[in-house]
């Protein structure tokens, strides 16, 4: 075979041998976009059916490095809040690290109280009251992408950079009250228009919902109803509206 079709046959073999891009599996930490640094903030809370105030979520985000910390606290008229607080390393990727949720009822009583280690694959804590409380310590496959808590918003952020074909799966630890590893599942449905007082804003509706079949898992359907984010376009993009269960006992929530 002369030298020239040698050379053009070997290039023809070259592209075909090399794989396209591969499709990110979930576990896999995402990709950043967009540069996280110090953020504190409230907003109130509302009741989708009414629109009324039914409490207020604090916020606190502080960056040192490559170690980004987030606390969130929801609470609420009756006395009840919801916890969370992260650790996660940061660069060009997401990686989750340690964390703990904590769930409280209107007596300020921890009805839920889990510590997430990501490095040493374990969870620890309870669930329950009294004769019901259940301890947990569990060894558990815990990839670099697991992201729960704030930790999703910031995966909501950088969702066009990870997608594929329309959507986006990661794993994260959700309290059923149990603690469950599952993986979650975000699609992209369309655009939309968010009215806010003062204007429109045109938004890109998002879903999310568990990848397993949660018609046949009432847990899950407990705390996977009608998940919806609602991001606006721009640099870097913001959440216009969350709509979703406040936990697993799947009280209704909206905020903006």
């Amino acid at each position: 075979m002369p030298a020239t079709q040698m050379t053009l046959l070997l290039a023809v073999v070259l592209v075909v041998a090399v794989p396209g891009t591969r499709a990110r599996e979930s576990g896999e930490p995402i990709q950043l976009k967009w540069m996280e640094g110090d953020v504190a903030g409230m907003t109130p809370i509302l009741s989708p059916d009414s629109g009324q105030t039914i409490g207020f979520i604090e916020y606190h985000q502080h960056r040192n490095g490559e170690r980004l910390e987030m606390v969130r606290v929801a609470r609420f008229a009756d006395g009840s809040s919801d916890e969370d607080q992260v650790e996660a390393r940061i660069g060009n990727t997401l990686e989750g690290v340690r964390g703990r949720s904590i769930i409280r009822d209107k007596n300020g009583t921890s009805t839920v109280d889990i510590t997430i280690d990501v490095a040493t694959g374990r969870i620890t804590g309870f669930s329950g009251i009294g004769q019901e409380r259940e301890e947990y310590d569990e060894k558990v496959e815990l990839p670099p992408g697991t992201y729960w808590g704030p930790l999703i918003f910031i995966v909501v952020k950088n969702f066009e950079q990870n997608a594929s074909d329309g959507k986006l799966v990661f794993t994260t630890v959700a309290p059923t009250p149990k603690p469950r590893v599952i993986d979650m599942e975000l699609t992209r449905e369309g655009n939309g228009v968010v009215t806010r007082p003062g204007g429109k804003l045109d938004v890109v509706r998002l879903t999310m919902k568990p990848t397993i079949n949660w018609l046949l898992d009432p847990i899950i359907q407990r705390i996977a109803p009608q998940t919806k984010f609602f991001v606006a376009s721009g640099e870097p993009p913001a959440l216009a509206r969350y709509e979703g269960p406040r936990n697993y006992a799947g009280q209704q929530i909206r905020f903006e």
